[in-house]
């Protein structure tokens, strides 16, 4: 009789105590899911040239990714799902924007508009986008395929890695969001976060030299007693030499500043692609 209580106890203790370590651990494993991100990925016109986007759909579900593919033609409702999906919780979930050709263009203005609502946005990938855009400053990064001798547009930005494939001859406007070696890149990037790009420090003044630091001294004061020295006299026949020219001090121009882009950047105004276009 007391064995059978003993052990009803023990079975009881038993019981609270694997429920104490499982409760912590289960809102642990919900809080690391939250923050996971989410991938959308938006096909080009007709919604039918683009299918390499469900490809990599479907490869990104397979690695545990929670990725879904859309219509260009939906950026509009697509990206007020996409806010209110990721500000759920008490931390926004980040979001990664994947889209080809007229897709492509609508993944650089969802990541802007998401980014100004506050959704964090690490990475955003392009392929071959057909109209110029200009990427918010504060997505993480923009990594842009593209082919420049083709239909494909370089992106705008001060985040932006533009991937020039001209050279690429296998490679075209159709078949670029099929590259199973693209495909591979981007999923190598979604597994491993990107992370913001550190602001540059300012540079620290040079330190004064001693040279220049001796040229501001004040030279000791010359006695009183002391006479003028009298310089030796020149002879007649010798020309007076010519005066030193003066030197200068004025500094060489300054090297051109960095990171220019190239791509002439269109107005600020973030303005979605329309419904019909007239290239994939």
């Amino acid at each position: 009789m007391r064995f059978a209580r003993a052990w009803a106890v023990f079975l009881t203790v038993f019981a609270i105590a694997v429920t104490a370590l499982a409760v912590p651990a289960s809102a642990q494993s919900r809080q690391t899911q939250s923050q996971q991100p989410r991938v959308y990925l938006l096909r080009g016109l007709a919604n039918i040239f683009s299918l390499g986007m469900d490809d990599l759909t479907a490869k990104l579900n397979a690695r545990g990714i929670k990725a879904s593919v859309h219509s260009y033609a939906d950026l509009q409702a697509l990206s007020n799902y996409a806010i209110e999906q990721a500000t759920q919780g008490k931390r926004a979930t980040p979001v990664i924007i994947i889209g080809h050709s007229l897709g492509a263009d609508a993944a650089v203005y969802m990541g802007n508009r998401l980014t100004g609502a506050g959704v964090p946005v690490p990475l955003v990938v392009t392929f071959d986008p057909v109209n110029m855009t200009v990427a918010s400053a504060k997505i993480g990064k923009v990594v842009n395929y593209y082919q420049a001798g083709g239909s494909g547009k370089p992106v705008s930005g001060p985040r932006v890695e533009n991937i020039d494939l001209t050279s690429s001859g296998a490679l075209s406007h159709f078949n670029i969001d099929k590259a199973a070696e693209l495909h591979n890149r981007v999923i190598a990037m979604i597994q491993r976060p990107v992370r913001s790009r550190p602001v540059a420090a300012k540079p620290k003044p040079k330190p004064t030299s001693d040279a220049a630091a001796a040229s501001t001294a004040t030279p000791d004061a010359t006695p009183a007693s002391a006479p003028a020295e009298t310089p030796a006299a020149t002879p007649a026949s010798t020309p007076a030499a010519p005066a030193a020219p003066a030197t200068s001090t004025s500094s060489s121009a300054a090297p051109a500043t960095a990171g220019t882009e190239t791509a002439a950047a269109p107005s600020a105004a973030v303005v979605p692609p329309a419904g019909v276009g007239t290239s994939n």
